[in-house]
């Protein structure tokens, strides 16, 4: 009997990149204060243009009344400060038009309220006031193009990944700017499209611009758009050259051995979260999980080792339970006892699923038990096993009842293997192979 088979590409999943892993930065603070469409004072030092070579037409500002100043600069500032009452009371009239003949002071409340609501978590909210804000097309291109960025990244918040990628496109083409944190943005939401020969680009793109300050997201986008193109290896050398890097981060431990295990590249893997569990980095239940699976995949694939890994297997996952780390669930009580199975040592297999049937919420481990029962000739544990495990309820139920016929016909009770064996012929799963056996039983051969 041998263990369950694990997929490569499902076993390991759980220490791979996850879509949602990812949270885009987003720059809260108000772009643009209150402006006047007073020349500025000649003694006052120019400042930097941030999108010199912008396509947009500068509009000319609207802001004359001090008054309109003074109140919008009091409301953007109340939002700075995080008065939110205040600045509602004050922004409010000022969006709606009904404070104010500025289109420009408008279209900065409507910024002011945009980020409030973003701060309260109404992101829709805050994406609806930011593209009206937008839309009145007053701004100046400094701030116009620092809203859009800003917008974009609203976008992505929300999940709005194709309309993001649009709107960054317009940015760049419109602005003429190019950052590496764009490009770093852009290969985010390129991996959630799941373009992910884009998102490569894009993010090797980041990688190489002069402003470029490297973020561990980018390397987990590019990691895993290289594995979602079947470039394992590249994946693998990306995540193997940030650990060397963060050799005590756990997150970048976990990502340099799936990659690994995705790549297939087992004895490597293995190498690897071997000298971080000698060192002591060993943190959490997912390194002694995964250490144990991919001892358990390697073994299959290279019988020679298969014993000599399924010990190991066992072990790490004992050396889990005793600190505490690995919790003592039925899936992993479970995987104890698949290692023993490999490793051919049943009577430890029977203790392992034994623990993991009193703990599990279904009659799967119970089944297992009664499988290696059967396989050791003890027939009536078997049949109680196998009897409890359908009470609790198992997937394959046709595959129980078989395990139970087999219990019955090694306890010589005929009857009781002819009914179970009759349970099963229900299930099409296995009523070919048990109306075989019946057939066999009923002409007496």
């Amino acid at each position: 009997m041998c263990a369950d088979s694990y997929n490569r590409g499902e076993s390991m999943k759980q220490g791979s990149f996850s879509k949602f892993a990812l949270a885009t930065a987003i720059a809260l603070s108000l772009v643009g204060g209150a402006a006047s469409a007073r020349d500025s004072k000649k003694d006052e030092p120019k400042k930097e243009v941030l999108y010199p070579n912008a396509t947009r037409s500068e509009p000319k500002l609207d802001l004359k009344s001090e008054k309109d100043q003074k109140a919008i600069q009091e409301g953007l500032d109340a939002a700075n400060n995080g008065e939110k009452d205040k600045a509602l009371q004050i922004l409010t009239p000022i969006a709606d038009g009904s404070g104010t003949s500025s289109k420009y002071a408008q279209a900065l409340a409507l910024q002011g309220i945009a980020n409030l609501k973003y701060n309260d978590g109404d992101v829709k909210g805050a994406i609806v006031d930011l593209k009206k804000a937008l839309d009145i097309g007053v701004m100046p291109n400094d701030t116009y193009f620092q809203l859009k960025y800003m917008y974009t990244q609203f976008l992505v918040a929300d999940e709005q990944y194709a309309p993001a990628l649009q709107s960054l496109q317009e940015w760049r083409a419109e602005g003429k700017k190019e950052t590496a944190d764009s490009y770093g943005l852009e290969g985010n939401i390129d991996y959630r499209l799941e373009k992910y020969p884009e998102a490569i680009a894009a993010i090797t793109k980041a990688k190489s611009m002069p402003d470029a300050k490297p973020q561990g997201s980018w390397d987990q986008i590019l990691a895993a758009s290289y594995s979602e193109t079947g470039q394992g290896d590249k994946a693998a050398a990306l995540a193997t050259e940030a650990l060397a890097k963060n050799p005590n981060d756990a997150t970048t431990l976990n990502n340099a051995a799936s990659s690994l295990i995705q790549a297939q590249k087992y004895p490597e893997a293995i190498a690897l979260l071997e000298k971080a569990r000698s060192a002591g980095a060993f943190k959490d239940e997912k390194q002694y999980v995964n250490l144990a699976k991919v001892y358990l995949i390697d073994g299959q694939e290279h019988t020679d080792r298969q014993a000599a890994n399924a010990a190991k297997a066992a072990a790490v996952l004992k050396e889990g339970f005793d600190k505490g780390v690995v919790q003592k669930t039925g899936e992993n009580y479970n995987l104890l006892g698949d290692s023993y199975v490999t490793g051919d040592d049943m009577k430890n297999a029977v203790g392992a699923y034994t623990q993991a049937a009193a703990v599990a919420t279904n009659g799967e481990p119970a089944l297992k038990v009664a499988r290696v029962q059967l396989q050791e000739n003890q027939y009536s544990a078997a049949k109680k096993s196998a009897t409890d495990a359908i009470s609790k309820g198992v997937q394959h139920k046709g595959q129980a009842y078989m395990v139970l016929a087999e219990a019955e016909r090694g306890l010589k009770n005929k009857a009781g293997a002819i009914e179970a064996m009759k349970k099963a012929a229900q299930d099409p799963e296995t009523s070919a192979k048990a109306n075989a056996w019946l057939k066999t039983a009923g002409t007496g051969k």
